[in-house]
């Protein structure tokens, strides 16, 4: 069994740094926090008995050394970066649970027969630079030059900023690891949803990441005076905007496991007492099974067609990102909860409907991620907990499922 009190211990210690006086806690890349953090993670690596070094982008990886060297390596980790005022958890309890794993191996003396690497992604939550998952993105070799180009809020470059913290840019692909090189990837995350705590189980097994579709719909009608427009002859785009977010909610439902989100509106000119006259909103669709996405993303463009024939009402409608689902492997899947057995967890199996870096390591190998519960559902927010013996579970099972798959077990 992994050692609770320390896991906890470094979780906290963490947590403290980027801590705001809210409690929230604000950790971007390549910023201080973001160098405090990555300096004190890479300490726990070294007290764990880890090689440590860090790639061409900066991602922290840490290496337990296999009997056959040469054999492909097992992946785990998560990242360390933060949201504005986020919780101390969200990613943090997979590198560091990647960490006490290991961690108990060699003091256990256990060696595996696959090397092991676990790994603080850079700049999954891509808060500052607006785009996220830089080291994932760079590790499965997808990363590209124009990427380097995104701007922070002062107009400093994401290749810039690589600069000023001893990184060479041009340099990014050496991140990349080859086809063959990493047999699978297992993250360990809290779940960020209520779906563990309403079953009342501290673990999870992910069946893949949710699909990702955003829109950005706007409607432009005819603006007018509020009090001389009889209502028979407006065209008003907020009425048809209610319409058609009452629709994204219908539709999902139908589908049983979608889910739709409207999550920002915008409407102009904005005067209590004018007929609005344009409306922008957002449109986030999401689904583990692309073809159910598919069909309610078709579905819903036809209400929208249809609202806005019937009421005189411009539309124009962009995509502003299509990400499709990730399956997790079934034979690591089977692995996890193989290790639930060991450690005596109920078996439960969930999809994921928040992305993960493990969506584009994917592209280099099988994956597989853990969930564990989280406090009323709560993330990206300083209220965000989950308790020492949850995580403790969480790492238990990751614990046994590295030892299986770094040896080949079936």
């Amino acid at each position: 069994m992994i050692n609770k009190e320390r896991l906890f211990k470094r979780l906290m210690e963490l947590g403290e740094i980027g801590k705001l006086a809210t409690g929230g806690i604000t950790r971007q890349v390549f910023t201080l926090e973001d160098i405090s953090a990555t300096t004190l993670v890479a300490t726990y690596m070294r007290e764990a008995g880890l090689s440590v070094r860090v790639d061409a982008v900066g991602n922290l990886i840490g290496r337990k050394e296999g009997l056959n060297p040469e054999a492909s390596v097992v992946l785990t980790g998560s990242h360390i970066d933060t949201v504005h005022e986020g919780g101390a958890f969200d990613g943090s309890l997979g590198v560091l649970g990647g960490i006490e794993a290991l961690q108990t191996m060699n003091e256990q003396g256990i060696q595996t027969e696959q090397p092991i690497e676990v790994i603080a992604y850079k700049d999954e939550e891509g808060c500052r630079f607006s785009f996220s998952m830089l080291g994932s993105r760079a590790i499965a070799g997808i990363l590209k030059r124009e990427d380097l180009q995104c701007l922070d809020r002062d107009g400093m470059s994401l290749a810039e900023a690589l600069k000023m913290n001893g990184f060479v840019p041009d340099h990014f692909q050496q991140a990349a690891r080859p086809l063959g090189s990493v047999k699978a990837h297992l993250e360990l995350h809290v779940e960020q949803g209520k779906v563990l705590e309403s079953k009342n189980l501290s673990v999870g097994v992910v069946t893949g990441i949710n699909s990702s579709l955003w829109l950005k719909i706007t409607l432009k009608g005819e603006a007018g005076h509020a009090g001389a427009t009889p209502m028979g002859i407006r065209h008003d785009p907020l009425v048809a905007a209610a319409e058609i977010i009452q629709a994204v909610e219908e539709e999902t439902l139908k589908t049983g496991t979608a889910v739709g989100t409207v999550g920002r509106i915008q409407v102009q000119p904005g005067g209590i007492n004018i007929i609005p006259g344009s409306v922008e909103f957002t449109v986030d669709l999401r689904d583990l099974n692309q073809a159910v996405g598919e069909r309610l993303e078709q579905t819903l463009l036809q209400r929208v067609a249809e609202v806005c024939q019937r009421r005189g009402i411009e539309k124009v409608i962009e995509v502003l990102q299509r990400v499709p689902p990730v399956p997790c492997s079934e034979p690591i899947q089977e692995t996890i909860k193989q290790a639930c057995r060991k450690v005596g967890k109920e078996i439960y199996s969930l999809p994921s409907g928040a992305g993960h870096d493990s969506m584009q390591i994917a592209r280099l190998c099988p994956i597989g991620m853990i969930f564990v519960r989280s406090k009323d559902g709560i993330s990206h927010n300083p209220a965000e907990w989950s308790s020492a013996e949850d995580c403790a579970d969480g790492v238990n099972v990751l614990y046994h499922s590295l030892l299986s798959l770094a040896n080949n077990e079936k």
